[in-house]
This record gives C-alpha cells, structure tokens and sequence, in this order.
C-alpha cells in the first residue's frame, strides 16, 4: 500500500451583499468548509504502485446527501481540474484521497458555492504543486464565480470589498467564458481529450481591499429552512436604477466601512448605513417575513443591534450586533414563524484568516 501525506484546506462561510454593499462588500464567518487531502507519495517498490485511480470524495455534515462525488462532476474537484489543466497537468494525480466536512448551508446565502469554487482553487494548487500567488488564485475563482464579493472575503477573510477590472478586449473574451466551458462535464461517451484545452484566466480580474472590523461585533445567522436559488434571487433584480436610489446605497456604502471598524460602535450610524435600496426591496416576495424583520427590528427595540440585512441573495437575515444574540434572534424567528417559516440560528465570528492550506502532521 503506498503511503500518504496529508493536508488540509480551510474556506470560510461568507455573507455578501452588506447592507448597501452590492456585489462589493463580503464578510468571511466563522462557518467553514473542510477539506483533508491524501496524496499518495512516491512508492519505494515499483509493484507497490496502484494503476491510475480518480479521486475518492467523501462528504460529511450539512447537506452533504446533496453532493455529488464524481470528480468529474462534484464542484471543488471539477474546480481543481481546471486549475491543473491551465498548467498543463491534464489528470489528477493517482490515488488521491478527499474528505470534505461541510458546515455551510446549500443555497441560503452563506457562500456555500464560493466556498466550494476556493476549495477546489485550492485543491488544484496543492495537487499540482503549483504555489500560486493569492491574487492568482484569485484569477481563477472569479472565472468560476463571476460576482466576486463571496469568493475573495472566502479568499481573504474579514471584511472585504471588491471590484471587477477593466480588461482588455483579448482578456475581456477570455474572462467571459460560459461555465460550462471552463468546467466541463463529462458526458459517457467522452473521449480522454475532453476538456483538456480551457481557458485560462487572464490576470488581474479583481481587486480587493480589506476593511477595519470592531473586534465586539458578532453576526446572529438567521436560516430558513429552505432553499433560494441566486439566479431565482437575480431573476427579480431590475435592469436600471434611479439616481436617487443610487445615490442612496453608494453614501451608506462610504460610511458603512468605516463605521464597523470604530470601537465602540455607533448603533445609530451603522443601522442606517446598513439599509439598502438595490436589492433587498425586489427580493421581498422571495422571502416571507422579511419586510417585516427588516422595519421591526431597531437598536431602540432590541439593545445591542447594530444593522440588519439580507445575506447575500438570502433568505438568510443577517444582524450585526454587539450583544442581545439571543433576543434578536428569537424575533426575527418569531417573526418567520408567523408566516409558517422554521428557522435555525448560529452566532458567528468573523474568520479574520481566510482560507489556507496547510500539511499535517500525521
């Protein structure tokens, strides 16, 4: 039997979207995606060697019956294959072994996918040994996920915000590239070149800088049991905005980012900044309960609140608060229950790290 090293790779949940932050502002969260690697070392006898085998996935916590675990269409490997095939590694390696540990909830706004497209970013570094820099990794995730407000605070870690370049034609074509071509899946009758030649990614598609937190602000995760689909979310968004509403969200933006890093944090200043015109009102009919939840719950009302809003497309709420876990969480449960929604709620902290890779010792 050959012998193994083992690694492990780490990639936080993230809530997007803060408050007025649209496809700008992420928070990495104290809920995380785990990844042990197993990599078979060189063998010290030739017959000891296994034939080619594709990788093994096991999954195990949340929603991990929803996985699929073929490598070629399971996300984070299909995601690492990629990575390899840009650097002209066309396979796997032999015999390698992945188990991932998930805690991230499917489709509730916590980054469940982003999570999964750095996991696999990762995953296709260390298979192929190739020590890409953060900002390639970068690169590679945001030809995967294109709004790049999850991937790089999942990336990074603590409060980020980020914005698309502006690309050259040649590097414009490149970037935009339909998913389906950059991770392709692979059919029965597929032949071994399938997919062997994608894209790669121009460098240099996003930006990122990482803003100030206040270190007693903690963030109460609201999840309705049930599912919301981005594109379903996006579905609803209109195509132009007034002036005035933009105007809105861009002078609650500037001071958002500022007003979560000072200690002690102003209630008043940041409830109002985190209030959004963009997205939130268009999404009201996906939700039960959220105009409610978004009008009712006030610093007055619930001492220790500091802002509330979507996470990311929702339905998950997101309270930023200072303390009062328990009573703003039993609220805005109260609240969805009232229109037949059952809830779970996590207290969180910021993942100030981010994601990382790292051998163990075992």
């Amino acid at each position: 039997m050959p012998e193994y090293k083992h690694y492990a790779i780490h990639v936080p949940a993230t809530t997007a979207n803060v408050g007025p932050g649209f496809d700008v502002a992420g928070i990495a969260l104290s809920l995380s995606l785990d990844l042990k690697v197993s990599i078979p070392t060189a063998a010290s006898n030739p017959q000891e060697t296994p034939p080619y085998a594709l990788p093994i996935i096991t999954y195990s916590g949340r929603d991990s019956a929803n996985v699929p675990l073929s490598p070629y269409k399971n996300l984070l490997t299909r995601v690492a294959l990629y990575v390899l095939r840009c650097h002209d590694i066309p396979t796997f390696p032999t015999g390698v072994i992945i188990h991932a540990t998930n805690a991230i909830p499917f489709g509730r706004g916590l980054g469940s996918s982003g999570a999964a497209v750095i996991a696999g970013v990762l995953l296709g570094d260390l298979l192929g040994g190739l020590g890409l820099t953060k900002g390639r990794l970068l690169d590679f995730a945001l030809m995967v996920e294109r709004h790049p407000d999850n991937v790089t605070a999942a990336l990074i870690g603590g409060f980020v915000g980020s914005y698309l370049s502006s690309l050259s034609p040649t590097d414009l074509a490149a970037s935009s590239i339909p998913l389906a071509e950059v991770l392709p899946e692979y059919p029965a009758d597929a032949g071994p070149e399938w997919g062997r030649d994608p894209p790669r990614p121009p460098r240099g598609i996003g930006h990122y800088v990482r803003f100030g937190w206040a270190e007693e602000v903690r963030a109460v995760a609201v999840v309705p049991r049930f599912e919301l689909a981005t594109a379903m979310a996006r579905g609803v968004l209109p195509d132009m905005y007034s002036r005035k509403d933009l105007v809105f969200n861009l002078q609650r933006l500037a001071v958002l980012t500022t007003a979560l890093a000072r200690s002690p944090p102003d209630p008043e200043l940041i409830y109002e900044a985190m209030k959004d015109r963009v997205h939130q009102p268009y999404r009201m009919a996906l939700i039960p309960g959220l105009p409610e939840i978004l009008a009712s719950l006030t610093p007055q009302s619930h001492p220790g609140l500091l802002g509330i809003c979507l996470s990311g497309a929702g339905p998950t709420i997101l309270a930023l608060a200072t303390g009062n876990f328990d009573g703003i969480a039993a609220e805005i449960k109260k609240i969805f229950g009232q229109h037949g929604v059952e809830v779970d709620w996590e207290l969180l902290s910021i993942d100030e790290r981010g994601s990382w890779t790292e051998e163990l010792s075992e």
